[in-house]
């Protein structure tokens, strides 16, 4: 890994794009594209600045020289790396109890208790964000959109197609086929516009 890739990979991993690190450097968008695609390199006031910035060594930046990270930062990556998956989890989890609890009784209580299972998960979420500036990965982010996301799409799918076809439910999942594809419409939109969000956000 040369110097350009050290950039580019702190950067990445604090999950900011190549214009926000230019304004907290001082330099244009262009110069740090130029330093991650080695067509330049930054002068050493800069490097001072990055290394502050990212909470590394000049020497990282410079030569590769890893620094010595003490045990309780490796513990609050590895927690925060731990806490990212079971988010994700819980939300599936929280999903499918109330898909379950929906098909049995058909009542807004039997989904209540699914919805504090994906709270638990986005609660979970944030206290990794906060134990550590590991972020985390795209798909866990963009999965955990998409599963919170669902049932009130579903709900407000299911209103619209009562109000506008009488017929549907308002149900954490899709019933029928106007409430079917009134979803899969919004639903979609949803899906593209975060995949397009988080994909910007990560270069």
């Amino acid at each position: 890994m040369n110097m350009s890739d050290r950039i580019q990979y702190l950067r990445k991993t604090k999950g900011i794009s190549q214009e926000e690190l230019a304004d907290k450097v001082g330099v244009s968008r262009q110069a740090v594209s130029k330093w991650e695609s080695e067509q330049s390199t930054p002068d050493l006031e800069k490097v001072i600045i990055m290394s502050d910035f990212f909470g590394v060594t000049t020497d990282y930046i410079l030569k590769g020289i890893e620094p010595v990270t003490d045990k309780e930062q490796k513990s609050k990556e590895i927690a925060s790396k731990i806490l990212y998956i079971s988010s994700t989890a819980f939300v599936a989890i929280g999903l499918l109890c109330a898909f379950g609890g929906w098909y049995e009784l058909q009542t807004m209580e039997a989904v209540a208790g699914s919805m504090i299972i994906q709270a638990v998960g986005i609660v979970g979420y944030f206290i990794a964000r906060i134990l550590s500036e590991e972020k985390a990965t795209f798909y866990v982010s963009w999965f955990n959109i998409i599963g919170i996301a669902f049932m009130p799409i579903s709900m407000i799918t299911g209103y619209i197609s009562i109000l506008v076809f009488k017929q549907g439910w308002v149900a954490p999942y899709p019933n029928g086929i106007f409430h079917t594809l009134t979803f899969i419409l919004l639903f979609f939109v949803v899906l593209v516009a975060s995949y397009a969000i988080l994909k910007k956000r990560a270069k």
